[in-house]
């Protein structure tokens, strides 16, 4: 047997005694605290971004904050600010290392108090490992000019209308009927794509990051081939109540995108493309629920992908993690992170670290008041459920 087999064995072996831990970032707080990204340094730590304030889009004090857990200790850091922009709310966060080892943090600003009116801002650090928040070298604005979608999107909802018709009520259609005026002006089609899921980074070296506009309910990829220097967008994913995606990677080459239900179906919905992000077949339906709320996915070191998810079609009080060993064709396990009666446990970021465990950063919300909660675990903790 080879060393470096002997080395995977050690690291990932399906014989591995299952392992879990989990814990809160920071004890129960009063404010809002939400919509958290991770990574981890290239010295081990593990670095957190949410954010933190009165509410969501319409409270201008919102910022984004960090934390971090040193690679040799098990407490984490006391909360640090991470961006802000004075007098509007910065919300959703996600964050990647790129090719350069940089640290890239990505967030939307909301101009206006709707989620509609935001703008996605990324900054960049070299200086990011150590005690205390990174030292930033940039900010820039991820700014999208999409392809006129608005044919392709009317031919869709035409087909969702003659699907759902006895379904919609007077409201659901006034609301088709504002989404349609609305494809037609170029500022919707440019202004309110917002992200949530880390970016992927393609054998290529392409950088998709994936966004989505509650304008429309649909999603989208921001595409760089120059490490974030320059963005350009997709072809949008036409599911019409499909948000907030996260990108996995088949062998192939074949990209699927897990999203958010936002609309009547009550499960994870999916696309996939063949052309590295550029183009996306339609939206469809998988077997897993979604209550409509946020999901993550990664795609394990030995090849088996896993994602995190509210595995109900109401309510978020359980978040369950699966894992398929056939690249997303079945789930074959499944196992409960948190199942409780009472609270809102949600909006997972997951990773895995070069030692072979996997991180859970996710919303913990219950009656004492809310948090971040770690999950640490080893795919053997998912498979002995």
């Amino acid at each position: 047997m080879s060393l470096a087999l002997l080395a995977a064995l050690a690291l990932f072996g399906a014989d591995a005694a299952p392992r879990h831990s989990a814990e809160l970032i920071f004890p129960l707080d009063d404010q809002h605290n939400h919509a958290p990204g991770i990574v981890e340094c290239p010295n081990g730590d593990l670095l957190v971004s949410w954010y933190r304030g009165a509410g969501e889009r319409s409270a201008d004090d919102v910022a984004v904050y960090g934390a971090r857990q040193a690679s040799n200790q098990t407490a984490w850091s006391d909360a640090f600010l991470m961006a802000d922009t004075p007098g509007f709310p910065d919300c959703n966060t996600c964050m990647m290392i790129d090719r350069q080892g940089r640290l890239q943090l990505f967030w939307p600003t909301i101009l206006a108090n709707t989620w509609e009116s935001c703008l996605t801002k990324r900054r960049t650090s070299k200086d990011y490992v150590g005690p205390g928040p990174p030292t930033w070298d940039r900010e820039t604005l991820v700014l999208l000019k999409p392809d006129d979608f608005s044919a392709d999107a009317n031919a869709r909802l035409d087909e969702l209308v003659a699907k759902y018709s006895l379904l919609l009520n007077d409201e659901q259609r006034e609301e088709i009927a504002v989404g349609r005026k609305k494809l037609q002006d170029k500022l919707y089609q440019r202004l309110g794509w917002q992200p949530r899921c880390k970016p992927t980074v393609l054998p290529s070296g392409r950088i998709l990051l994936p966004l989505y506009t509650d304008t429309f309910s649909i999603s989208i990829m921001a595409i760089s081939d120059d490490d974030g220097e320059t963005w350009y967008a997709s072809k949008p994913l036409l599911g019409f109540g499909a948000i907030q995606p996260t990108v996995l990677r088949r062998d192939s080459g074949e990209l699927v995108a897990y999203m958010r239900e936002n609309g009547v179906e009550q499960r994870i919905r999916t696309a996939s493309s063949q052309d590295e992000g550029l183009s996306w077949g339609p939206v469809t339906a998988t077997a897993l629920p979604n209550p409509g709320s946020g999901l993550d996915g990664v795609r394990l070191a030995n090849g088996h992908w896993l994602l995190v998810y509210n595995d109900a079609t109401d309510g978020r009080n359980s978040l369950a993690v699966s894992i398929s060993e056939d690249e997303g064709k079945t789930w074959k396990w499944t196992r409960p992170l948190e199942r409780q009666e009472q609270g809102s446990f949600h909006y997972p970021a997951v990773v895995q670290g070069r030692d072979g465990t996997i991180h859970v950063i996710y919303s913990y919300f219950v009656e004492g008041g809310k948090s971040m909660k770690h999950a640490a675990f080893n795919e053997a903790w998912v498979q002995t459920n």
